[in-house]
């Protein structure tokens, strides 16, 4: 094993074709459709994002599809990006959304919910509507919404867990009745499935947001998704796996000792080394390999990630044209086989 003192960290991750870059599932089509249809009813837009991936887990369909109502982008996990949740980081994405509020949270912290409450209040007193004001939560899936609809309720009316949460994205599947969070004013939130993006810029996008739970584990192998994890482990502090082995670029040796270390070993022996990533990827997503953002945060970045969809928006829509005519074409030409076999 190569010393800590001479390894240097890859600057940079392969593009792999092999990604799959879409993960837009029935229920999101239809939760986005149900969406458009409550947003006459709603005042304001909860839009959650990752904090871990401020621009990854941004979704434009909802640019495209709520607008017309008063947003607020909450920025959910604080904790698990709190080794950069700097001031100069947070003025940043401030500037991004001006002048939509902007607030950053760790459902377990009562300041940060309050915070949230608060504005939510300001806008349903404005509104002054004597039935009630009914707002909606939205967001990429797993990207902590159920949470936070918990901690709203927890600290805004004293009650206890209303909606399931879970580690993996797909839990919200639809749009139920409301829930109140708050009874002076009187304020009710519709939780809404987690929406994805129907085509993801890139790979390293798509390797983001399974890293961090946007995405189902069996959407990617979780060899390769360790792998990409230990790339930008070893960019921000290669000893936070020094417990299982010293600074390595490689994969396999990580994986290998961590198995025999942990116990996850096949029959025979042999390390299992797709159990072993599956657990690492799991400490990553609880903060315990280190707690930092993976999206690039500067002034411009967030202009650059549009023109990457927009770019991105033409392409699907040239894929989509070619599959269409593929289809048409093939159609012809059974009709003809048809017609000259008669």
């Amino acid at each position: 094993m190569a010393s800590s003192a001479q390894f240097i960290p890859r600057t940079s991750f392969p593009h792999l074709e092999s990604i799959v870059r879409s993960y837009f599932l029935g229920h999101h089509k239809a939760g986005l459709a149900k969406m458009r249809q409550l947003l006459g009813s709603v005042e304001l837009i909860i839009e959650c994002r990752d904090y871990r991936v401020p621009l990854s887990s941004r979704n434009p369909m909802f640019e495209k599809n709520l607008v017309g109502r008063e947003r607020m982008i909450v920025y959910t996990k604080r904790d698990l990006g709190a080794e950069t949740l700097d001031d100069k980081t947070r003025e940043t994405i401030r500037r991004w959304h001006k002048p939509q509020k902007v607030l950053f949270t760790d459902c377990r912290s009562d300041s940060d919910i309050k915070k949230v409450i608060s504005y939510a209040k300001d806008i349903a007193k404005s509104a002054d509507n004597i039935l009630g004001t009914r707002m909606m939560l939205v967001g990429m899936p797993n990207v902590g919404k159920s949470s936070l609809l918990n901690a709203l309720r927890r600290v805004g009316m004293g009650k206890g867990k209303v909606a399931i949460t879970g580690g993996q994205p797909g839990v919200t599947r639809s749009i139920g009745s409301t829930v109140r969070v708050c009874s002076d004013p009187d304020i009710q939130l519709y939780d809404t499935p987690g929406v994805f993006i129907p085509y993801v810029p890139n790979s390293s996008t798509m390797l983001k947001l399974a890293l961090v739970g946007c995405v189902k584990d069996t959407i990617i192998d979780p060899i390769t998704l360790c792998d990409y994890m230990l790339f930008r482990i070893n960019l921000v502090d290669p000893s936070l796996y020094v417990a299982y082995h010293t600074p390595t670029n490689d994969i396999m040796q990580l994986l290998k000792a961590t198995a025999v270390q942990t116990g996850r070993l096949g029959k025979g022996g042999v390390p299992d080394t797709a159990a072993t990533a599956i657990w690492l990827i799991q400490r990553y997503r609880a903060g315990e390999l280190g707690r930092f953002i993976l999206d690039d945060v500067d002034q411009d970045a967030l202009e650059r990630r549009i023109q990457e969809e927009a770019k991105e928006g033409k392409s699907a829509n040239q894929l989509r044209k070619a599959i269409k005519e593929e289809k048409t074409a093939a159609k012809a030409s059974r009709a003809s086989l048809d017609f000259s076999d008669g």
